[in-house]
């Protein structure tokens, strides 16, 4: 098999597909790269439908190995464990934008697997990952509908940049991907920092002229490499047994299908299913497969005709209507921060955990974060929707709305100086009927607020759909379950009153223009204004106190060169400091140091004591327990910093003249000084003691002369007195 390779350029990056030289046994593999990262994507499928299966079985895979970014895996086994939470991310970008293009009914069991081969962390591989995967399925066997081409579009300061670096994505305002064919977009991701709708709509037309040039190149690929495709009989529907299902349910179906509750609709169309089974088929079991996909049909034709030409949906609201908001904080009394948001039938609880610097989680990746302090996990276990079953850690779908939720709060997070602590907040989906993300993101916003953590503002999340029959077609806000199953588009929007901080769009269909998306923003923005009104008659700032069982973090910066100062020989001075103050320290090789108690007095003063050893020596500055590490004749000298040392003169020891130093402070000893003079150009710090109300104890008078003059001045006196 001859090696074949065609190159795109996007933006002022090289895009290169290169198929023939590994994997060959797969049905397809390309090899993608862009820099020196690269990525081999495979796609095989079966020949055969899987027995009974009811959906397309398709499985993507991400495959992060370490040594593609030249590092060993951590911990003991030195093994690639479980995927992590961005190859999960990835892996949902990937599978996204595929799964429409298939046949309909088509039920072979499909996987597609990335491989990381390696990285430059310069370019990014998720984008890399979407087009390998087109490119693989357009050469396989397998009768993908594709090409899909995907690329990132990023802002920095009023330039739109195709495909940023790693580097300029972390600077930028705006974090972009977006997926589509040559005639229409079909996923977008994205992250923001407060972008108004017109600078999104801009960026997307950008990135579709970009996608267009990817899908060429896949197209040119299929060419000099592509295999036959299969002929695939989908599944279809029987007309003259939906015409049966029509006659014999039609009135009792669209009844059904208007019953405002998400349970009770879905067990009157339960009932009616049976009872077509009954009426329709008796007692031939082998024709209930058609009868169902008959039946589903019917349904789907109800409702979506209803929605697009009737305007009417399921719970009876308007196309622009939001469902009846609840809202609460300090709902559990333990946790530090609390929020429950319930939207109809979608309720989310959010409950905030605070915790130290050293609680944040370490990222052992292949990008360039290598830890995070702000943490955000989701859950929706299945009493949520009324059903049993497995709950053995999350599922994919709660890895990607936890990581969508993360992305919409993070612009508001205030940084860690301002506000020292790792935050973990953890979004319970107690109900759910549609867009539980974005209830999570106002449950969120609650739950800080709640902790008193000080967020730029406030955000808030709503979906949005479509339906769309012929020419008709209308923009639903706020959409359920159904709207969102039977629907052509899943929009989730979240922002602040400033603007757009997270959005995830999948598109089901191909007619969804440029104008469409226009008005599904602003209808968007109009929703969010909305929530976050009703969200602030709750709680509208952040509470003045935290949690009585909140720990407390103190944060300062120091001189880096002075770090040695704090730590201490062997780690001595900050290990005293912790166990003194009862608190944790931690320490940055930049200088920022955190300091984190249960007890905020003690921490505070734990704080003035890091400041004062870790200062420039001023006049005036005190220093208590400081300690004598040499006595003269003529003083003590004083360790006030690591290397460096005041002197405590004779005659600054007390009130009353002192003969010898040793009779008031010995080597070994601690004592309060306050520092009343510095000799620059002789490098002498001259020092007094003092009491614990901070006064000076001598002024000056109780003692021997200074320094080193003072033998010379005892022998002079001495002369005089013999020659007299």
């Amino acid at each position: 098999m001859p090696v074949e390779q065609v190159t795109a350029e996007i933006g002022d990056v090289s895009i290169s597909f290169e198929t023939g030289r590994l994997a060959k046994q797969a049905n397809g593999a390309v090899v993608v790269r862009s820099g020196d990262t690269m990525i081999l994507v495979t796609a095989v499928g079966s020949r055969e439908a899987r027995p009974g299966a009811t959906f397309f079985p398709l499985t993507v895979d991400v495959e992060e190995r370490m040594y593609a970014a030249g590092k060993i895996p951590g911990g003991f086994i030195k093994r690639e464990a479980r995927p992590s939470e961005r190859a999960t991310v990835t892996a949902r970008m990937t599978d996204r934008p595929i799964r429409p293009l298939w046949p309909e009914g088509y039920r072979n069991e499909t996987q597609v697997v990335s491989t990381i081969l390696s990285t430059d962390q310069v370019n990014a591989h998720d984008t890399l990952s979407i087009n390998g995967a087109s490119a693989a399925l357009m050469i396989s066997e397998l009768p993908f509908r594709g090409p899909i081409g995907a690329v990132r579009i990023g802002l920095i300061g009023d330039d739109f940049v195709v495909n940023p670096t790693l580097t300029e994505i972390e600077e930028g305002d705006l974090d972009l991907i977006v997926a589509g064919s040559k005639d229409a977009l079909s996923m977008v991701e994205a992250g923001a920092n407060e972008i108004d709708e017109a600078t999104v709509l801009q960026a997307l037309e950008i990135a579709h002229e970009e996608i267009i040039k990817l899908c060429d190149a896949q197209i040119e690929l299929q060419k000099k490499a592509g295999k036959e495709k299969w002929v695939v009989e989908g599944e279809t529907i029987d007309e003259a047994l939906l015409e049966k299902v029509a006659g014999a349910l039609g009135d009792d179906l669209s009844a059904a299908t208007r019953e405002k509750g998400k349970i009770e609709r879905r067990d009157r169309i339960a009932d009616l299913r049976a009872r077509a089974q009954e009426e329709i088929l008796g007692d031939d079991a082998e024709e209930s497969a058609p009868l169902n996909r008959a039946f589903d049909a019917l349904t789907k034709q109800t409702i979506r005709r209803r929605i697009a030409i009737d305007k009417e949906r399921p719970d009876g609201r308007g196309a622009t209507e939001i469902r009846p908001i609840e809202c609460d904080v300090s709902v559990t009394p333990r946790t530090h921060g609390s929020g429950l948001f319930t939207r109809g039938e979608t309720q989310v609880m959010t409950l905030l955990a605070l915790g130290t610097t050293r609680e944040a989680q370490r990222i052992d990746g292949l990008g360039i974060e290598t830890s995070k302090r702000y943490i955000h996990h989701y859950n929706v276990p299945p009493f949520s929707v009324g059903e049993t079953g497995f709950m053995r850690g999350p599922k994919r779908r709660d890895i990607g709305h936890g990581a969508l939720a993360e992305r919409a709060l993070l612009p508001m997070i205030p940084d860690e100086m301002e506000f020292p602590y790792t935050l973990r907040l953890v979004s319970e989906t107690l109900e759910s009927n549609g867009s539980s993300s974005m209830a999570s993101v106002c449950g969120s916003t609650l739950a800080l607020l709640d902790a008193g953590v000080a967020i730029k503002r406030s955000v808030g999340g709503v979906a949005m759909g479509l339906i769309k029959e012929g020419d008709e077609y209308v923009v639903l806000t706020d959409i359920q379950g159904d709207e969102d199953h039977l629907g052509d588009m899943d929009f989730k929007v979240a922002g602040t009153t400033e603007g757009i901080t997270a959005l995830q769009m999948d598109i089901k269909i191909t007619g969804v223009t440029f104008e469409i998306m226009g008005d599904a923003l602003a209808q968007a923005r109009d929703a969010r204004l909305f929530i976050l009104d009703a969200m602030s008659k709750t709680i509208s700032e952040p509470r003045a106190e935290m949690s009585p069982y909140a720990p407390r973090v103190r944060a300062l910066k120091i001189d880096p060169e002075r770090i040695g100062a704090l730590i201490g020989k062997g780690g001595e001075t900050i290990r005293g400091l912790e166990a003194d103050y009862s608190v944790e320290i931690t320490v940055e090789e930049d200088g920022q140091v955190s300091v984190y108690g249960a007890d905020g007095p003690k921490a505070d003063e734990a704080v003035e004591v890091i400041r004062s050893l870790t200062k420039d020596v001023e006049v005036g500055d005190t220093y208590k327990g400081a300690r004598v590490v040499k006595t003269t004749t003529f003083g003590a000298f004083v360790e006030l910093t690591k290397g460096t040392d005041g002197l405590l003169h004779i005659s600054n020891l007390a009130t009353a003249r002192v003969d010898k130093v040793e009779d008031v402070v010995s080597r070994g000893d601690t004592v309060d000084v306050k520092v009343v003079e510095i000799d620059k150009d002789r490098g002498r710090i001259g020092l007094r003691l003092v009491g614990e109300d901070g006064e000076e104890i001598a002024s000056g008078d109780g003692g021997a002369d200074d320094g080193d003059d003072a033998p010379k001045r005892r022998r002079r006196r001495r002369r005089l007195t013999t020659a007299e």
